[in-house]
């Protein structure tokens, strides 16, 4: 969920900024940049990719926004910024979002001699729709 703040003077109110943020706003698809694009394209066709970027790093610069590493060929964003987990499917690429208290910072901490300020688990898997499109495959063969 994208948090309303007031302008901290570092995000200019442009149509396609506001754009951008409407789209992320309570978006639980996670998408990358690129599909951020395509997807406001039509509606700003002279807006440039590198807009769609320096909005989002803007964005989290600002903490209104987290960028995900859970895809090695692109950056996701998560408008999401409260403590959660990640489910991603090994199929499709889809990610959901999964909120528990799995309270193991103290232990990491304690083994590590860090001082831990936020963590993140992924789990791994196959999506419903994708199990099923297994089943429907074997059950054609």
């Amino acid at each position: 969920m994208i948090k309303e703040k007031k302008s901290t003077g570092r995000l200019r109110k442009t149509p396609q900024r506001m754009a951008i943020l409407a789209l992320l706003r309570d978006n639980t698809s996670h998408p990358s940049a690129d599909e951020i694009y395509k997807s406001l394209q039509p509606r700003f066709p002279t807006m440039s990719l590198a807009t769609v970027y320096n909005t989002l790093r803007l964005l989290r610069k600002d903490g209104r926004l987290k960028e995900l590493r859970i895809d090695s060929s692109r950056m996701r964003f998560d408008p999401n910024t409260s403590p959660h987990h990640h489910i991603i499917c090994l199929g499709c690429g889809k990610v959901v979002d999964f909120f528990s208290e799995l309270n193991i910072e103290h232990k990491a901490a304690e083994a590590s001699g860090f001082k831990i300020v936020g963590s993140e688990i992924s789990f791994y898997g196959y999506c419903p729709e994708c199990l099923q499109k297994e089943k429907d495959k074997a059950k054609e063969r």
